[in-house]
C-alpha cells in the first residue's frame, strides 16, 4: 500500500499496464509484480543477494512458498523551527511474513512494535482525536492518548513521545480465476491518486471481509465489509476495561470496462448504527446487501450514513493516466468531494514520474446526521487525512535509477470553515479556520531493497501559512526505513 507500490503499480510504461477498478490491495498474481519489483544488478556473493534482491528467510516445497522478513523504521530528526531542545525519531521493529499454500491459499502478517516523536503539528493532531472517556457524573467526554493515523492507538511515552504497537494480516482464497475471497486486519485503498475520497488507507487497520469477483472481460464487482469503531468507552460496562462504540461499513463497488482503458467504477458506502454509549444493537441486514443503491432508498438516516460516488480511471496514451473521483453524502448536493488527478511516466533506463492532483471537500462532508456514523474508524477519517472544509493541490515527482531515488511533494491547501474535530462523534467546541497551508517534502535515498522497500533515506519537510498557526515546521530527518505501508503526515 506504500505510494512506492501504486506508483510502479499504475506505471503505464510496463509492458502489461494495470488497468483494473482501482480497488486495492490487488493480488500480486494479477498484475506484473515480479516484474516491476525485480533487481537485476550481479550479486557475487549470497549475502548480497539475500540482502539486495530477497527477503531474509525464502523456502519453497511442493506445495507452499513462505518468505520472512524484518520490518524497520529508525530514524532521528530535528525541527528547526522548534526553539526546544526535542529530537525527533522513529523507532519501529517488526516482522512481515507471506505465504502461498497450495494453489489457491495465500496469506499475510506484520506486527508491529513502535515508539516516536513527531513534529508538533502532528502531535497536537494525533492528541485531538485521541480515545473519548465519558465522566461518570456529568457525561461529558474527556479526549485521553493519541490516535496515530495508519497505526493505532497510543499511550505516552517520556513526556511529549508515542507508544504504539499494532498487527496486521489477511487471508485469501481463490477457488476461481475470476473470484477471490480475502479476510482479515487490514487497509483498503479505492482510486488511481495519491489520495482518494472514497476509501483511504489513512485510517486505522480494520476487520473485513472482502470478494472480488470478474463477471466478464468488462465487468467486476468488490464486495466489502468492515467492523469500524469509534473510539469511545461505553459508560456502562461490567468488564476490565470499558469497550468502545462499534458500527458496520459497507462498501459495494461495481466497475465497467468501457475499453481496455477507460474503466468507470459505481461506488457505494453506508456506515451503519450499532448502538451508542449505553445500549448495543444487531446489525440491519441490509448491511449485507450487495446490490448498489437499494440501501439509499430505503435505510433511515438515523440508522445509516450513505456515500455515492463514482471513480474514473483513463488511460490517455503509454505514458500518461488521468483520473477522477465524485462523491455526495446521503444523496445532498451540498456535502460532497471530488478528485481530478493526471500521473506522466518517462524516462527509458530509469522510473521517473509527474503527478498532479486536485482534491476538494465540503465542510460538512462525510458527517451524518447521526454523528457516531461519521464517515471514520478510530476516529480516523476513512477518506482524506484532512477531513473536509479544504481544497488541495498535490504536486509530485518520482525518480529512482540504480537504487538512488528521489520524491519531491508539494501540498498546497485551501482551507474554508475547516475544523480538525469536525469527524469525531461528539461536538467539540472549535472555531472554524480559513487560510492556506503549504507543505514541502523532499526526500532522496538509496533503496536497499525494492520487494521489501528497505530504504536509507534524509528528507525534509517544511510547513508554512496563514492557517498553519504557531505550527510552522523545518524538520530534518535521516534513517533506515522498510517502507510497506504509507503513514500520511501531508495535513
Amino acid at each position: 500500500m506504500n505510494t512506492f507500490y501504486k506508483d510502479q503499480l499504475f506505471n503505464t510504461k510496463n509492458s502489461h499496464y494495470f488497468a483494473g477498478s482501482g480497488f486495492l490491495p490487488v493480488l500480486e498474481s494479477d498484475v506484473e509484480v515480479k516484474r516491476w519489483l525485480r533487481d537485476s544488478s550481479v550479486q557475487y556473493y549470497d549475502g548480497g543477494e539475500r540482502i539486495f534482491k530477497k527477503h531474509l528467510f525464502e523456502m519453497t516445497g511442493d506445495n507452499y512458498h513462505l518468505t520472512i522478513s524484518p520490518v524497520v523504521n529508525f530514524s532521528l530528526g530535528k525541527d528547526y523551527s522548534d526553539t526546544s531542545t526535542r529530537r525527533l525519531f522513529q523507532n519501529t521493529r517488526g516482522i512481515f511474513i507471506e505465504g502461498d499454500l497450495m494453489k489457491n491459499f495465500s496469506f499475510s502478517t506484520s506486527i508491529y512494535e513502535n515508539q516516536a516523536r513527531f513534529t508538533r503539528y502532528e502531535s497536537d493532531f494525533y492528541q485531538s482525536i485521541g480515545e473519548l472517556y465519558p465522566n461518570q457524573t456529568t457525561g461529558v467526554y474527556t479526549t485521553q492518548n493519541a490516535v496515530i493515523p495508519g497505526s493505532a492507538r497510543c499511550k505516552p511515552f517520556k513526556g511529549d513521545a508515542f507508544d504504539y504497537a499494532y498487527a496486521m494480516g489477511n487471508l485469501v482464497y481463490r477457488p476461481l480465476k475470476q473470484l477471490a475471497i480475502s479476510a482479515g486486519n487490514t487497509m483498503q485503498f479505492i482510486g488511481d491518486g495519491y489520495r482518494s475520497m472514497l476509501l483511504s488507507d489513512n485510517a486505522l487497520p480494520a476487520p473485513f471481509i472482502r470478494v472480488d469477483y470478474k463477471i466478464s472481460d468488462r465487468w467486476e464487482f468488490n464486495y466489502l465489509r468492515m467492523r469500524s469503531m469509534n473510539f469511545m468507552r461505553k459508560a456502562v460496562y461490567n468488564t476490565v476495561e470499558a469497550f468502545y462504540e462499534t458500527k458496520g461499513t459497507s462498501v459495494n463497488y461495481l466497475t465497467f470496462h468501457a475499453t481496455k482503458n477507460i474503466a468507470l467504477s459505481l461506488f457505494e458506502s453506508a456506515v451503519w448504527y450499532r448502538g451508542d454509549s449505553i445500549s448495543a444493537r444487531p446489525i440491519n441486514p441490509l448491511y449485507f446487501n450487495p446490490i448498489p443503491l437499494v440501501n439509499g432508498l430505503i435505510v433511515n438516516d438515523s440508522l445509516a450514513s450513505q456515500l455515492i460516488g463514482l471513480n474514473v480511471s483513463l488511460l490517455a496514451t503509454e505514458r500518461q493516466r488521468f483520473y477522477g473521483q465524485f462523491v455526495l453524502s446521503n444523496y445532498s448536493l451540498k456535502s460532497f468531494a471530488a478528485q481530478a488527478g493526471y500521473r506522466c511516466y518517462f524516462g527509458k533506463k530509469f522510473f521517473s514520474m509527474v503527478q498532479v492532483e486536485y482534491n476538494y471537500a465540503s465542510k460538512n462532508m462525510y458527517v451524518a446526521n447521526n454523528i457516531r456514523l461519521n464517515y471514520t474508524h478510530g476516529n480516523v477519517s476513512m477518506a482524506h487525512p484532512k477531513g473536509n472544509g479544504f481544497q488541495e493541490i498535490v504536486l509530485r515527482y518520482a525518480f529512482d535509477k540504480n537504487r538512488w531515488y528521489a520524491d519531491v511533494r508539494a501540498n498546497i491547501y485551501l482551507l474554508n470553515g475547516y475544523r480538525s474535530s469536525s469527524l469525531l462523534s461528539v461536538v467539540k467546541q472549535q472555531l472554524p479556520v480559513d487560510g492556506t497551508i503549504f507543505l514541502h517534502h523532499i526526500e532522496c535515498g538509496y533503496r536497499i531493497n525494492r520487494k521489501m522497500n528497505l530504504c536509507f533515506f534524509v528528507s525534509g519537510d517544511f510547513r508554512y501559512g496563514t492557517a498553519a498557526g504557531p505550527n510552522t515546521t523545518k524538520a530534518l530527518n535521516v534513517g533506515l526505513r522498510t517502507a510497506i505501508n504509507t503513514h500520511y503526515s501531508d495535513f
